[in-house]
């Protein structure tokens, strides 16, 4: 029998609570939502590892940060070489691999060929059409592998629920017909005060915003949009006959903090917007049509889970197990409760049951945050009331959980957890080592306009064609 094709959707900063499959009130997702009826849909999954660069780092290798050793977004050097990748697996099965969009950062080792296309801009050159890009530089890869003689694995990194929110006409119009600039309206006032993020925020948005419903309006119409043009890719996989024979998976490596917790239109804080992602699979006559799995699970899963249908044995101990036996009903869940991690703009860290949630900062942030978070996620979803102090033996008994867990983890792997040994993940050149209150991180983080995020994004690696090309430039 012929070997299956991977086709890969990571798409970044989606939030599976807003998209219509996973009961969003907006029709935000109405091409996945049909995808997700050929197939199955997870409807509890979750990034462990916040964010960009190590939930990709867990999501292609199967392993969690103790493994790739890979917590930050700005991660210095390159992947362990401990950990062996997705690509590097399937290219030793013969596969051709291709990489659209994720050039030049370390959980993206492995690849044949790498493509480029622009994901940035500011307001004055909206609209952004981030995924039609996207679409230009794949459809032609897409037709190039499937006439060829080998099986392949194409990887596409989504950007449009990523700010800057500009999503073309009528996606930029589809979910809001106000004024934004209403005198009436204060809601932007918070963003615009936070210093650290407050240029990059007013680049890209309309001058003299008050309305931040305006700005969710616009994430959710990058989802709409960016949704449309993954059907023109699932309709050319039909034309050219791949469908029967290729797995297409569409996951989330982070979520998106909008008008949540301070963190203003960004995916920093380990609270369950930035937390929940989607995940969803189809294959014809291997998967079965239209079922939905509520059972727990992590990026760290995702690897072992397409091996399996791929029916490729490898002698790899991974972290993650395979999902078919909670697709088939074998199994309920996989890990309840786990650790959870973040190295954005903060460093923090904690423990995540389906009642509780901790979270621990290692060291002050830049929005003056408590150092310890507790919340009851059965009374308070939303994770609006802070019971660190109500509730003492419950954060002792979840610290206790964490740091048992954190040392059974550094024994098995032999190394420190990377969580206490990133001192520079904020990766500020003028700044060595922890902040040492919060003030230092507020006045020291900084991002100025899209291109700086973009440098940011881009590790500092030259990636021509693209926009952090053209930000190493500016």
């Amino acid at each position: 029998m012929a070997k299956q094709n991977v086709i890969l959707f990571g798409i970044d900063s989606l939030w599976s609570d807003h998209m219509s499959c996973y009961g969003y009130d907006r029709l935000t997702t109405p091409h996945i939502d049909k995808f997700a009826t050929q197939g199955v849909l997870f409807e509890n999954t979750f990034s462990a590892h916040i964010p960009t660069t190590p939930a990709y780092a867990s999501m292609l290798t199967g392993m969690d940060c103790f493994s790739t050793d890979v917590v930050a977004l700005r991660h210095r050097g390159g992947l362990t070489e401990d950990v062996t990748t997705l690509p590097e697996i399937l290219r030793g099965e013969g596969y051709e691999t291709v990489c659209v969009g994720f050039t030049g950062n370390p959980s993206s080792r492995g690849f044949d060929e790498y493509v480029n296309f622009r994901a940035w801009g500011s307001w004055d050159e909206r609209p952004l059409h981030k995924a039609e890009l996207l679409n230009e530089v794949t459809l032609p890869e897409l037709e190039r592998l499937a006439a060829g003689d080998k099986p392949f694995f194409l990887f596409l990194r989504h950007m449009d629920p990523h700010a800057p929110y500009l999503p073309p006409p009528p996606y930029d119009s589809m979910f809001y017909s106000k004024d934004p600039c209403d005198p009436s309206k204060t809601s932007m006032e918070p963003v615009k005060a936070f210093k650290p993020f407050r240029d990059f925020h007013l680049s890209w948005m309309p001058p003299g915003i008050t309305d931040a419903d305006f700005v969710v309006a616009q994430y959710d119409g990058e989802i709409a949009y960016m949704d449309a043009c993954i059907q023109r890719l699932l309709s050319r996989v039909d034309e050219l006959g791949l469908s029967d024979n290729t797995l297409i998976v569409i996951n989330g490596d982070h979520g998106e903090t909008l008008d949540e917790h301070d963190c203003y239109f960004d995916h920093h804080g380990i609270y369950e917007c930035t937390l929940k992602v989607p995940l969803a699979m189809r294959l014809p006559g291997r998967l079965p049509k239209g079922v939905r799995v509520k059972g727990y699970n992590q990026h760290k899963d995702l690897t072992p889970t397409i091996l399996e249908l791929l029916d490729i044995e490898t002698d790899i101990a991974f972290d993650g197990r395979s999902l078919i036996p909670m697709v088939e009903g074998k199994s309920h869940t996989h890990e309840s409760e786990f650790y959870i991690t973040e190295c954005t703009w903060m460093r923090k860290h904690g423990w995540r049951t389906p009642e509780w949630k901790l979270i621990v900062a290692l060291e002050p942030d830049f929005h003056f945050k408590p150092e310890v978070e507790l919340y009851n996620l059965i009374q308070d979803p939303g994770e609006t009331t802070n019971l660190a102090d109500q509730e003492p033996e419950m954060v002792a008994l979840l610290r206790g959980r964490m740091e048992a867990y954190i040392a059974k983890r550094e024994k098995e792997v032999g190394h420190t957890n990377p969580m206490y040994t990133n001192l520079n993940w904020h990766g500020r050149k003028n700044y060595d080592g922890p902040f040492k209150s919060s003030e230092d991180a507020y006045n020291n983080m900084h991002i100025g306009s899209a291109s700086q995020a973009a440098r940011l994004q881009a590790g500092n690696k030259k990636v021509e064609g693209t926009v952090e090309e053209k930000a190493k430039d500016d």
